[in-house]
């Protein structure tokens, strides 16, 4: 492929490190490629890898399997065999001959895998020990993942918002509650949802891809896609086909809109003075709240008070919950997640005879449809013109206009 492409991922079923590397074969990777990868890895262990066509849900697609000849049998991710530590796979990574842009992605794949391990099991990175993750086939999902995404060149990956299984997963350590501990550390800060199904859907493997590739989730924006690749998983689910879709393709240079997901954090306040909560306001937006808003209230017994609304990216809500903790008299907060839908956005600087003034543009498709001049341009220019402060901005409109 002769230009950088994007890759969208559309996860209705989950991800796993082998459901994405058969969408990337179904998108025509070669199988070679990826065969020789593994071979630059020098292995103890002696294996090789097929793919085949099957159906899952009606659904036509690719599987791939990775088979030891000692094990003449395919296995596939959710097999237990023998792990390997941290230490082991970095070793092996870095003894390869494998480019160095695959090297050093599949480094930072298993680098997220330890760092989850570690901070769960309370111990040095450098001691943590894989199990499933440390097996053969899991080594081989990450790498091919790696190969594969560089065979491509893709430069931009996005996702739907990844989805689990409910119910709980015997894992090494014992059983747990799905999502499994290491998948939703992996995931600590990108939105997921699980599903009524009984089924562990998305594996560290799989979460690990997405961490370190995927740089928007939520719903596909603005895409042409020239090939779409069909990646299937091992089972059958009763209520939906277990396939991973990949669309590689152009996203549109301008999208009429934005649309992402983003976390709204509430609450009620009934002691606190004006000046304390424009404080509060100001310390969040510094911190990086994406907005801060207070409403009056009349609450219970008559009481005036206020409504604290902070929208904010999902890795920072933590963070600024604590701040309003911290900063304003709440007991508590409330979270919600919401879909947020912007304008296309531009700025510019425009001459006006008062002196420049920047300028924020926002598009509808291409329809200009909100103009807004920078306040401290507007007042500045206003002051030392001796004019009033409506005059320059309505300049700096008709002239962007």
């Amino acid at each position: 492929m002769s230009h950088p492409a994007h890759l969208h991922l559309d996860c209705p079923s989950g991800i796993s490190g082998d459901m994405f590397t058969a969408a990337l074969l179904d998108l025509g990777v070669p199988l070679t490629l990826l065969q020789e990868s593994i071979q630059n890895l020098n292995l103890p262990e002696k294996v090789s890898l097929q793919k085949e066509r099957a159906i899952r849900g009606g659904l036509s697609g690719t599987r791939f399997l990775v088979q030891e000849t000692a094990h003449p049998h395919p296995h596939h991710h959710e097999h237990h065999h023998h792990g390997r530590s941290w230490t082991d796979i970095r070793d092996l990574l870095k003894k390869s001959n494998l480019l160095p842009a695959v090297r050093d992605s599949a480094l930072a794949m298993f680098l997220r895998v330890a760092e989850a391990e570690a901070k769960l099991h309370g111990v040095p990175i450098e001691t943590v020990h894989f199990h499933e993750v440390g097996a053969v086939d899991s080594i081989v999902d990450l790498v091919c993942a790696a190969v594969g995404i560089h065979y491509l060149k893709l430069e931009n990956i996005t996702a739907s918002v990844p989805v689990d299984g409910t119910g709980s997963i015997q894992c090494a350590h014992g059983t747990f509650p799905l999502p499994a501990p290491a998948t939703a550390e992996i995931l600590r800060g990108i939105p997921i949802r699980q599903l009524d199904v009984p089924h562990e859907l998305t594996t560290p493997t799989g979460a690990a891809i997405l961490a370190h590739f995927v740089k928007k989730f939520g719903s596909i924006d603005s895409f042409a896609a020239d090939k779409i690749g069909y990646g299937l998983g091992t089972r059958e689910l009763p209520s939906r086909p277990n396939v991973l879709r990949a669309f590689l393709g152009t996203p549109s240079t301008t999208p009429s809109s934005s649309h992402d997901s983003i976390v709204e954090i509430r609450t009620h306040l009934d002691d606190i003075t004006g000046e304390h909560l424009a404080h509060a306001i100001d310390r969040l937006m510094a911190d990086g709240a994406l907005d801060a808003a207070a409403l009056p209230l009349l609450m219970k017994k008559g009481r005036p008070g206020y409504l604290l609304t902070v929208l904010a990216e999902p890795a920072d809500a933590e963070k600024l919950a604590t701040i309003v903790l911290r900063e304003t008299t709440a007991f508590g907060v409330r979270f919600e997640r919401v879909e947020r839908r912007t304008l296309r956005r531009k700025e510019k600087t425009v001459n006006t005879p008062y002196g420049p003034i920047r300028v924020k543009l926002g598009y509808l498709n291409d329809a200009l449809v909100q103009i807004h001049p920078e306040d401290a341009d507007c007042r500045k220019s206003a002051t030392a013109a001796g004019i009033s402060y409506s005059e320059v901005s309505a300049s700096a409109r008709s002239l962007a206009r």
